[in-house]
């Protein structure tokens, strides 16, 4: 087990929702507090009393209660109530007219004094409350305790008496986990019953544990939903922590060398309730709270908790900080980094960048082979593809990314009969300098605009079936020269417009960033990526390149029958990189994570304060919720329609977001109902 939670577990999963005194043949599970006038499926309206209220040390809004049929002798059903809104008695209009008449014949202009007799002071404590029926606990043939979200059978009101649950009680409903108590040898507590803002009754009675397993949130959906400030960052460390701590117990099966796992089986759960393999978590920090010391966190950020285990990377450089840096070699990486500059031009509208857009840099089939084989019949696909690679780093080299050691020179076919006589002192087929293959693509190039030069075009041309520069060459072409056409001015942007993207680019590595993290997400480590010091379309860029990676290559595995750990991705900021509410693109990767990721095992969990933003796609596959303070109708219209949190939208935005940090209302995988929760302090 990952805590020293057994015992504790244990004593609650022995707690009898059933028991009575000896004696008197009461209920002992919790404080009598009234009786329903009115039960059907759904609701429940209850009869209290001041008095009784008084003894059970209040009744909040949203607190949790219990509603036992009396007319068996061995009762073994009781109905969970939640507690919603005053509700009015039959009586009330009466109540209301003495109520008047005594205030009016209270006044000192009466003449007389008033005094209220006790019988009417007696009639005047009572009033109705509206509770939702959640469902039942009942036992089943083996006297075994389960719990179904609905209600089979009802019968009259008068017949039920309603208590509020003792904190023993309490213990068990709130973690009560598909159809049994919570578990799992992974559990930890992840915070205490929590019912309302005012803790003036609360503070003086005992805390409610509540436990989490993290096996809800492997491979799962999970949203934190509030404004800054209220804590969300806070429960996505507890997330972390439990992960941590159930990896630290896992029997896992690694090849030691690879990390990769060494049987190939779909399911990964052991039979003790652990994952067979450790989950790998990364966390895009778009606030550098979780990969930096900070004062919130007073030395125990993710990061120095488990260094260990943990791996930071950044857009600047901070080696000496011991962060990776997280850029790309673009002349090694030629796929790579072209997906980056694409994604940052994708805003631009004019005819010629989006030509640029649409090139196809992709190595053709059998490249490698055709390059060495001259009879291949992949050959002329080789033959261009040189000459398209030549011509982009070309680009590359004037916008002023700095060349690595191994890319100082390029080799295409320049076709020395005709067109390569038009500079004839370079021969690119021999291996040129990227500063000479910057000048003899746009002397070519400009010949093909002068008369002069024409004919060798044209014999290329007849004696090849092709043109000597297709459309991706020309299209490249105009970047490097910036001439809408061959001998025109340089009117263009061209590959000035590549500057933008230097920041993101090393000449030191051989790697792409995005294969090392992958390889330490499979042998279960902390990937925090340092987003903090980056402009939001790069963020935006790294955070798609980053998981699309991930996510292609658990595909991949999960075609190939290969097993997949669990991965874990954290999104703080959702509304700035997922896709709006409207958008409608199934293809876009954070949609697929949503919708596809359970069977790849791939979980997601993201943090914002615009639930109204994001994606409905996103939303509909969510199955774990935390939802804090939020200031607006907007965001509770869309809260309200998922599982019982209509239940709590008043108060989500009338609570403090200053005053109730951590206060959140939880429902997650294996919960059957929300659950109010005061979220502990990280890393208790």
């Amino acid at each position: 087990m990952t805590s020293n939670f057994v015992d504790e577990i244990n004593r609650i999963a022995s707690i009898d929702i059933f028991s009575r005194d000896s004696e008197s043949g009461l209920f002992d599970t919790g404080v009598f507090i009234g009786r329903p006038f009115h039960l059907n499926y759904d609701f429940a309206h209850l009869l209290v009393a001041d008095a009784w209220k008084q003894k059970a040390n209040g009744i909040p809004q949203g607190a949790f209660l219990l509603a036992y049929y009396e007319r068996e002798e061995s009762v073994s059903e009781a109905l969970l109530l939640r507690v919603l809104r005053p509700t009015k008695l039959p009586t009330d209009s009466d109540v209301i007219s003495s109520m008047i008449e005594y205030y009016k014949d209270g006044l000192k202009t009466s003449g007389k004094e008033s005094q209220l007799d006790s019988f009417t002071r007696y009639e005047f404590s009572f009033s109705g409350m509206e509770c939702r029926v959640l469902g039942t606990f009942y036992k089943d043939g083996n006297n075994k305790l389960c719990y179904g979200a609905d209600v089979e059978n009802f019968y009259s009101a008068i017949n039920y008496s309603v208590v509020k649950p003792n904190e023993k009680v309490l213990e068990l409903i709130a973690n009560f986990r598909e159809g049994k108590v919570t578990s799992k040898p992974s559990d930890i507590p992840i915070g205490k019953v929590r019912y309302s803002s005012a803790m003036r009754f609360q503070e003086s009675e005992g805390k409610v544990p509540v436990f989490v397993t993290p096996l809800d949130f492997l491979g799962k959906r999970s949203a934190l939903f509030g404004m800054t400030r209220t804590g969300k960052s806070n429960t996505v460390k507890k997330l972390i922590q439990a992960n941590v701590l159930m990896n630290a117990s896992a029997p896992h099966k690694l090849d030691r060398q690879s990390g990769e796992p060494v049987e190939k089986l779909l399911e990964p759960l052991m039979d003790d309730g652990f994952p067979k393999y450790p989950a790998g978590q990364i966390i895009f920090d778009v606030n550098g709270e979780y990969a930096n010391p900070n004062m919130q966190d007073e030395g125990t950020a993710i990061y120095e908790l488990y260094s260990d285990d943990v791996e930071r990377y950044s857009i600047v450089d901070k080696t000496k900080e011991g962060f990776k840096v997280l850029k790309i070699n673009f002349y090694n990486e030629i796929q790579a980094g072209f997906k980056l500059i694409k994604g940052g031009l994708s805003g631009q509208t004019s005819t010629y960048i989006k030509g640029f857009g649409t090139i196809d840099l992709d190595e053709p089939e059998n490249y490698r082979k055709s390059q060495k084989d001259k009879t291949s019949d992949e050959r002329h696909a080789a033959i261009a593809y040189d000459k398209k690679l030549a011509i982009y780093k070309c680009c590359l080299y004037e916008a002023g990314f700095k060349l690595p050691a191994n890319a100082r020179r390029v080799k295409f076919y320049g076709d020395a009969g005709t067109v390569n006589e038009i500079v004839p002192d370079i021969s690119p087929h021999s291996g040129i300098s990227v500063e000479q293959a910057v000048h003899w693509f746009k002397e070519v190039y400009d010949a093909m605009g002068d008369d002069e030069h024409a004919d060798k075009f044209s014999e290329y041309k007849r004696s090849k079936e092709k043109d000597f520069f297709d459309e991706d060459m020309l299209a490249l072409l105009v970047f490097l020269t910036r001439k809408p056409a061959p001998g025109k001015q340089a009117s263009y942007s061209g590959f000035r417009l590549l500057k933008e993207f230097i920041s993101l680019h090393t000449e030191l590595s051989d790697s792409s960033f995005e294969n090392e993290i992958l390889k330490s997400l499979r042998k279960g480590k902390i990937v925090i990526i340092d987003l903090a010091q980056g402009e939001e379309r790069i963020r935006n860029i790294y955070s798609e390149k980053i998981t699309r990676k991930v996510f292609e290559d658990s595909m991949d595995r999960f075609t190939k029958a290969k097993p997949n750990n669990y991965i874990q991705f954290y999104f703080e900021e959702a509304h700035n990189l997922f896709p709006k509410k409207d958008d409608r693109d199934l293809g876009d990767v954070y949609n697929r994570l949503a919708k596809e990721g359970a069977k790849l095992h791939l979980g997601m969990t993201y943090a914002t304060q615009e639930v109204s933003s994001i994606s409905s796609n996103i939303l509909k596959n969510t199955q774990n919720w935390f939802i804090a303070h939020l200031n607006n109708d907007d965001e509770t219209k869309e809260i309200k329609k998922y599982y019982d949190f209509g239940d709590f939208v008043e108060g989500l935005v009338r609570f403090s977001a200053s005053n109730d940090k951590g206060f959140v209302r939880m429902k997650t995988y294996s919960n059957p109902f929300v659950v109010p929760v005061q979220i502990d302090r990280f890393p208790k």
